[in-house]
């Protein structure tokens, strides 16, 4: 009887015991802010508007992972986008951002779904502005610009040895003619103490043309209260005079709970169209959730240029026919993270 009994007990244990090997976590971020922008066209004016996610964008996400034994992972990570201006989805599909599930071990990470392309990790560690508010490294990605999330992807991250990381991906066209639209990248990252370093490169079998080749260098070092970053990046998209870059220097100075953001970027296209911007921001920690921000952002273009400044959370630009407008915003706001 004592061991039926003890047995029992046993067995109604192992639920807890699995429970116990089991993480998962709701996370995300609260990001608004009101402002005024300036698209500086002919005939259009300074306008306020409340935005979402300025110095990151305001997501909800779920992530969890399973201990399988023998050092061996499951992991899962999906993740939303909102607007928290409207209330609505900042993009299109409701799990945008990220939406994948993979394994961890001694080998390093492998993921499958939707998942930031390789050279996303460079232009993220490169960014002067910690990717966030307008004139950040994120400008650069979107329509004939680079490549920041990989749809129908299997990727690769390497466990960090001595420093460097590896990370690989490849993601299909799921074309069955040619051109394949296939995507495939690589990037390695150097972290050790104050010094970053990091290169990556992406190819998609175009569907006109050469292929689209994009790369991405980056920089950076920390010298007690100072961060420096510097960052290039360029997308040669098919075509004739599409090549498109986007250079940034500059760094933030952390002082108790202040932080205080400088940057300057270049943007350019093959066509000679350029656009010159510098961006400054300054940051208030309330807590270790939450933070007070401003920030201000302008573009000045050439004569053939249209450029605008990007943030975590959008865009904004003069129309494409004000060739020449310089755009400016400012804005104030608060960001929770949870």
């Amino acid at each position: 009887m004592k061991k039926t009994s003890l047995a029992l007990a046993l067995l109604s244990l192992l639920p807890m015991a699995a429970h116990a090997q089991t993480s998962v976590t709701i996370y995300g971020v609260a990001d608004a802010s009101i402002g005024v922008e300036n698209t500086d066209a002919p005939g259009e004016g300074h306008r306020t508007v409340i935005s979402s996610g300025t110095q990151s964008t305001s997501r909800i996400g779920f992530r969890g992972t399973e201990d399988l034994g023998n050092g061996l992972k499951a992991l899962f990570n999906i993740e939303a986008g909102v607007a928290l201006d409207n209330g609505a989805q900042d993009a299109a599909g409701t799990f945008q951002r990220r939406a994948v599930v993979g394994l961890q071990g001694s080998f390093g990470t492998i993921t499958i779904g939707r998942e930031y392309g390789p050279i996303a990790a460079v232009a993220q560690s490169a960014d002067p502005l910690g990717h966030g508010f307008y004139g950040s490294t994120l400008t650069s990605f979107g329509t004939n610009r680079l490549t920041r999330r990989l749809s129908n992807s299997v990727n690769y991250k390497s466990d960090s040895l001595n420093g460097f990381t590896v990370l690989a991906a490849y993601s299909a066209g799921e074309r069955n003619v040619d051109p394949s639209n296939d995507l495939w990248g690589a990037a390695v990252e150097y972290k050790n103490g104050p010094v970053y370093l990091g290169a990556g490169y992406q190819e998609t079998e175009a569907q006109i043309g050469p292929n689209n080749k994009e790369i991405a260098f980056g920089a950076g070092f920390t010298a007690g209260a100072f961060d420096f970053r510097a960052a290039f990046l360029e997308a040669d998209p098919a075509g004739a005079n599409n090549e498109y870059t986007f250079t940034t220097v500059g760094g933030v100075y952390t002082m108790g709970p202040n932080k205080f953001y400088a940057s300057v970027h270049q943007q350019k296209l093959e066509t000679g169209a350029k656009g010159k911007g510098f961006s400054l921001a300054y940051s208030y920690t309330l807590s270790k959730r939450t933070n007070l921000y401003t920030s201000y952002g302008k573009v000045s273009n050439n004569g053939r240029g249209v450029f605008r400044p990007g943030s975590a959370g959008g865009t904004f630009a003069p129309p494409t026919t004000a060739l020449g407008a310089d755009p400016s915003v400012f804005n104030m706001g608060v960001r929770h993270s949870f």
